[in-house]
């Protein structure tokens, strides 16, 4: 084998040209420390990864699968999120993340409701269904069932996603959403959300499933406790079909 010891490797001619390690079918192995480049191609010339120089990417959308960040907001002592912008056709799926809720008041529970365009209050109409699953610190109890009071048949308010939120220093509540078609202007929106809170001396998660029954488009979703104020980060993801 062949050792070649250089400061700079270069092509025959212009600054611009193509320089070719290997033919094709061959192993090329870089060992050091590093591999400078601001940009990563395919065979066909096609970019894969491209820096600006100073560490911000732009990778290649079919190599950087279907789930896109849109946008996150952070609560201090807030009464609610709210997305007004960036919930269109851009995507077929959002997804929410809940990282850290941390509710001012004790037993809030954690909610959302919907805007339909052009419409305000958030006060579309649901219909869901709801079961949870509990299991106490010092293992004395634990259950998993139906909660009848947790789901609504065409009702209007918000819609429970999370339970009992304490202000425990330690005590917060995290999950996520997802909701489907929101711009369609044929079906109705089918979301589902699984959270887990500390609740009390228990862990507790929460499991709710529905439709937002209008066939208006979606364009704005607000996050609330049902009481007080709460801390903590909602993110905003979009899933495409392909």
């Amino acid at each position: 084998m062949s050792t070649v010891i250089a400061t700079s490797v270069l092509p025959d001619s212009t600054a611009n040209d193509t320089l070719t390690i290997g033919a094709t079918g061959d192993s090329v192995a870089i060992s050091g420390d590093s591999l400078n480049l601001n940009t990563l191609q395919d065979a066909g010339g096609n970019n894969i990864i491209t820096s600006d120089g100073a560490g911000n990417l732009t990778v290649n959308s079919g190599f950087t699968g279907a789930m896109k960040f849109i946008s996150s907001q952070t609560a201090s002592s807030a009464t609610s999120i709210s997305f007004t912008s960036g919930l269109d056709s851009t995507y077929d799926v959002y997804v929410f993340k809940f990282m850290d809720i941390d509710a001012g008041t004790d037993d809030a529970n954690l909610t959302f409701q919907v805007n339909a365009v052009g419409q305000t209050g958030y006060n579309e109409t649901i219909t869901s269904t709801a079961f949870s699953a509990y299991n106490k610190e010092d293992g004395s109890g634990e259950a998993l069932g139906y909660q009848t009071g947790w789901d609504q048949a065409q009702g209007t308010a918000y819609q429970l996603i999370g339970f009992r939120l304490q202000v425990d220093a330690d005590a917060v509540a995290s999950g996520s959403m997802h909701l489907y078609g929101p711009s369609s202007t044929t079906y109705i929106k089918q979301f589902y959300s699984r959270v887990t809170s500390m609740s009390g001396a228990e862990t507790t998660e929460v499991f709710i499933g529905g439709y937002i029954n209008t066939t208006s488009a979606i364009d704005d979703i607000q996050f609330k406790v049902s009481s007080g104020t709460f801390d903590g980060t909602i993110a905003m993801y979009g899933m495409s079909k392909t």
